[in-house]
């Protein structure tokens, strides 16, 4: 129980790897808000997490819905001591594609959420977060590895795993640590999002294929890994990179 009393924020905690982080945070003793632009998916998490949360309704991508979700958790449960940033990824209705197909307004999208956002996510919490108060920013292994379809989001993420450096040099004054964790493929929902149906285990297991230690990961996984983060165990651990893919950016299986 290292995170007693604590109270955390999981953006995009309603489903996914944001669920399994808001339930490892609730496991070590958080309270706290998941945020969501799904109520449906809200209210399901919610039921599964207890009445130590609360579920915000709201869009990161807009900066007054960034505002209440800190104010209303900041009004329900004091000042906030973490900080998880993790909604992003694939955007309703915008394929990922190659910049022969991608439009000015793909561009924008993609990174509006998943780069602006962590951004505008971090400087709209300050005024609720505690001084030494530990923020993670999801990142991923696409940063680091190039894919067909995915330069876009993953510059964005490369990004993102630059600013945990800036950003925890602005926050030091305030011990707010800022660090970022890189999932690499993680068995979610959002699969079904991109892969028909009839497609879906072959794919996977293509991915299994490229994983050392030999299966894909899940938001449990994630979840333990954004716990370590947010508990005083890291507390030295400043501005970094925490890689969580089963061995697959750094050891090759090549023969």
């Amino acid at each position: 129980m290292k995170l007693t009393n604590k109270v955390a924020v999981v953006t995009g905690g309603n489903s996914g790897i944001g669920f399994g982080i808001a339930e490892a945070l609730k496991n070590e003793g958080a309270k706290g808000a998941i945020t969501g632009r799904n109520q449906a998916t809200l209210d399901s998490a919610l039921k599964e997490l207890g009445d130590g949360f609360i579920g915000i309704k709201g869009d990161v991508t807009n900066l007054d819905d960034l505002e209440n979700m800190f104010k209303t958790t900041d009004e329900r449960f004091g000042k906030i001591d973490t900080l998880v940033v993790n909604a992003g990824g694939i955007v309703d209705g915008q394929p990922m594609a190659g910049i022969n197909e991608v439009t000015e307004d793909n561009y924008d999208l993609y990174m509006d959420l998943n780069l602006k956002s962590t951004y505008f996510s971090v400087k709209k919490a300050l005024p609720f977060l505690n001084d030494g108060a530990s923020i993670i920013l999801i990142g991923s292994t696409a940063a680091h590895r190039a894919a067909p379809g995915m330069t876009i989001y993953a510059a964005a993420k490369a990004a993102v795993v630059s600013l945990a450096k800036g950003l925890s040099l602005d926050l030091l004054s305030r011990r707010i640590r800022v660090n970022t964790l890189s999932p690499g493929s993680i068995d979610t929902p959002v699969f079904g999002k991109i892969v028909p149906e009839e497609q879906l285990a072959s794919v996977k297991q293509l991915w299994v294929n490229q994983i050392p230690i030999g299966r894909m990961g899940s938001p449990v996984d994630m979840g333990k890994a954004a716990a370590f983060l947010a508990s005083d165990d890291s507390a030295f651990i400043v501005g970094t990179e925490l890689i969580s893919d089963g061995g697959m950016t750094n050891i090759s299986l090549m023969k």
